[in-house]
């Protein structure tokens, strides 16, 4: 897509045209006559996407270097409404985003249902960028764009429109190309700026792109490729790609996008095996509490800790002693250390992102702590029981949730996740006290009781999330939490344990 004010660069439709071939004037007024009446189709379809709201449209420019990435980019905002789109030209990561998986940073920016993303180059360019200057190898290249892939598989199954362009150039007009923008002081940024070195690096990009682009090429998420030698051409070839996508799925909707292989459900029952009579005495409760909370702040307060961070995950029955758990873990941490985020229904804006959107954004820095409660795992627990998610999109959950805690793990993460347990009797009992003690009473919902009467279809359910997403990365701690006092200290102990192991 590109700007009218940058065709009327390449020819002023009031002036006579300088060799005085009328033909050829003709042509590019056309093409000018083309641009304006697509761009107006495309405001247009833009209007009528965000009026229905079903669907982000994610759009990736990536391409040879000289090929109008950025061109493209700057174009989209004097084309489109700009407050229903946003734009990105990642360069490689900053500290702060290397301290975090390497998605995290595409996560935090991803349009919301009606809205526009447009990125230059987006998740492709610092592997393909670390790829062609020789930083990474062939497997560790090959296991990023596997990663993409889930990305991509995922946006698309959550209803994205996802659309990539490979703008070209071959080697010959890439190189004059190149020399006409180094001359240029409006362009020659992008020349000091190179991050392949221009045109001596050509076969190395052309033969990683090629890579990149067999093996990430999707149904779901396609590579479009744009001749991009012709610049009015190679505007109008993007933009009417756009516009007719956009168009498509307005009219037809996007199909259901099915789980990857068949997910075995209801196969074990670990919560039967637990002995929820385990119980502490207070004065060794004190003692133990005492005991892991001190190891707790040496384990944080450690050197190694810096280059690491932690996640905690807690989910459980209603009244199951989340809270309390929570609140003797930070006890005596640092404030600055840590954020606890709790989960309930998402918000409109957050129904209009992904399910992990809201959970991939608070992910914890290198020598930081983030405390979930309430996670993720709804999808799978409350979402699936209560039906607030088709069948096929829960079913789908089991793999996202695995690959988002391997992310997490391959970025120095180190992942606790905890299910308290209690029965269904002291449950009732804690509702009770709940409705009767002043401070608690904001705690308990009809909801709540409501919730009771599907006791057996959450335990199902709650059966089927640790088969499933319990892994040697992220295994799943089973807490005995009817008596309070054994469950705090089994959740400080499983903290300490685990971090020392991995530090």
């Amino acid at each position: 897509m590109r700007a009218s004010e940058d065709i009327e660069r390449d020819v002023d439709i009031n002036e006579p045209a300088v060799s005085g071939d009328e033909s050829e004037m003709v042509g590019k007024v056309s093409a000018r006559e083309a641009y304006d009446e697509l761009r107006t189709e495309l405001l247009e379809a833009q209007f009528e996407l965000v009026a229905a709201g079903e669907f982000p449209v994610v759009l990736v420019a990536a391409g040879m270097e000289g090929a109008g990435v950025i061109r493209a980019l700057t174009s989209a905002h004097k084309i489109l409404d700009s407050r229903h789109m946003i734009t990105f030209a990642p360069h490689l990561a900053t500290a702060e985003e290397s301290e975090r998986p390497g998605m995290w940073r595409f996560w935090r920016d991803l349009p919301a249902n009606g809205d526009i993303g447009v990125y230059a180059g987006g998740w492709y360019t610092e592997p393909l960028t670390r790829r062609i200057l020789g930083k990474t190898g062939k497997k560790k290249f090959e296991h990023q764009l596997q990663m993409i892939n889930r990305f991509e598989a995922m946006l698309a199954a959550e209803g994205a429109l996802v659309l990539k362009f490979w703008l070209h150039l071959d080697k010959g007009a890439q190189k004059k190309r190149l020399k006409k923008m180094a001359k240029r002081k409006r362009t020659s940024w992008h020349i000091e700026e190179s991050l392949w070195g221009g045109n001596k690096r050509y076969d190395q990009a052309r033969r990683a792109a090629e890579h990149m682009m067999r093996v990430t090429g999707k149904d779901h998420a396609p590579w479009i490729t744009v001749d991009a030698e012709n610049e009015e051409e190679r505007s109008l070839t993007v933009g009417r790609t756009v516009l007719d996508a956009i168009k498509d799925r307005l009219a037809n909707g996007a199909a259901e996008v099915p789980p990857a292989g068949v997910v075995k459900t209801g196969r074990t029952n670990p919560l039967g095996a637990l002995d929820l009579s385990k119980a502490l005495e207070k004065d060794d409760y004190k003692k133990k509490l005492g005991k892991y909370q001190d190891r707790l702040n040496e384990l944080i307060w450690s050197r190694k800790f810096n280059k690491r961070s932690l996640v905690l995950v807690f989910e459980g029955n209603d009244a199951a002693g989340k809270g309390g758990a929570i609140r003797r873990v930070t006890e005596f941490v640092d404030p600055r250390r840590y954020r606890v985020n709790q989960y309930a229904a998402p918000t409109d804006e957050e129904r209009a992102h992904p399910y992990l959107w809201r959970f991939w954004r608070r992910l914890p820095r290198h020598g930081h702590i983030a405390i979930f409660d309430r996670s993720w795992y709804g999808r799978v627990l409350v979402e699936r029981v209560e039906g607030f998610c088709s069948e096929a999109a829960w079913m789908r959950a089991y793999d996202e949730i695995s690959e988002f805690e391997t992310e997490m793990s391959d970025a120095g993460i180190i992942v606790v996740k905890f299910w308290l347990a209690i029965d269904k009797d002291e449950q009732e009992q804690r509702f009770k006290a709940r409705e009767v003690t002043g401070y608690k009473r904001y705690k308990i919902t009809e909801e709540d009781w409501r919730n009771r009467e599907k006791w057996d279809q959450y335990d199902e359910a709650v059966s089927d999330m640790i088969d499933l997403t319990g892994t040697s990365i992220a295994p799943w701690t089973l807490v005995e939490a009817n008596d309070k006092f054994f469950a705090r200290v089994k959740v400080l102990e499983t903290i300490c344990k685990r971090l020392e192991k991995s530090l």
